[in-house]
């Protein structure tokens, strides 16, 4: 639903008092709310309708937001009845794309989301740590650092280090990347995924030493090396999201080939120029 009708939205913005409330013990989205012409409109057409408003109108309190949409629904069906089997060549066309769309986008949501069971992520985890651990293993390191725009900046910093200053509490003070805030600290990485420069820095100290001042096209380092390890598979919740998608994935994928292994399919379009694409001159047709 692309937004509020011109009536509606002026009804939006003006309206600020609550309606009178029915009993709702008996409520489910079969409830009928209203009939245009004997076609009924329910709750569930309601719930559906608001759950796709953009966010500012989902936001709106449900007093506010209740009568406008009800009227909307309303004056959607009352036009759709007026002007039933009046759409043009074009529209209908555009009609069942909208509808093809929408259908298989559903089927394709409903494989999706079945996939996403805990048996299937423990599965898919197991098969991910076994590839994993068949690979070699390769170091891993932790570090943090501080960097500043200036070479005497950097040995400034460095200078106090030597003098049994705080790393993170400079990184903190000093550091002008995101990661000050966590005390200079980039966590855990593997080869290849820093710049050169650093990596090889890196690569050159031992837990506990730091170098620098070190530059690199984004300014210059002071580099401290926390830890060092040997990579392995990270644990299941470091990884469930891109689990996650790859189930939803391959699973919207075995759909598709599996309603297409099962329809019918006579291919004629192999036949035509693609240029055929760009003749929107067709439409006028």
């Amino acid at each position: 639903m692309p937004g509020f009708s011109r009536a509606t939205v002026a009804f939006v913005a003006a309206f600020a008092i609550s309606s009178p409330v029915v009993a709702q013990e008996d409520v489910n989205r079969d409830t009928v709310l209203a009939t245009v012409n004997g076609t009924e409109i329910t709750v569930g057409h309601l719930l559906i309708a608001r759950d796709t408003l953009p966010d500012q109108f989902r936001a709106m309190p449900a007093d506010a937001l209740f009568t406008p949409l009800m009227e909307q629904l309303i004056e959607q069906t009352a036009i759709m009845h007026q002007t039933e089997g009046t759409l043009t060549a074009v529209e209908q066309l555009a009609l069942e794309n909208e509808q093809r769309t929408f259908i298989a986008n559903a089927a394709l949501t409903r494989a999706a989301e079945a996939a996403l069971t805990e048996e299937n992520i423990d599965a898919a985890y197991t098969a991910f740590v076994t590839e994993f651990d068949g690979r070699e293993p390769t170091p891993e390191f932790n570090a943090s650092h501080i960097i500043v725009q200036t070479e005497e900046e950097a040995q400034a910093l460095r200078d106090q280090l030597d003098a049994g200053a705080d790393f993170a509490e400079l990184a903190r003070e000093h550091s002008m990347d995101g990661a000050a805030a966590g005390g200079g600290s980039l966590g855990w990485f593997g080869l290849g995924a820093m710049i050169p420069e650093f990596e090889q820095a890196v690569q050159t100290l031992e837990v506990g030493e730091y170098l620098g001042p070190l530059q690199t096209q984004f300014g210059w380092h002071l580099v401290l090396l926390n830890d060092t390890r040997m990579s392995s598979a990270p644990p299941l919740e470091e990884v469930r999201e891109a689990l996650e998608q790859t189930l939803q994935r391959e699973a919207a994928q075995d759909e598709l080939t599996r309603a297409t292994e099962a329809a019918m399919i006579e291919r004629a379009y192999e036949a035509f120029d693609p240029e055929t694409l760009m003749q929107t001159e067709l439409l006028d047709d």
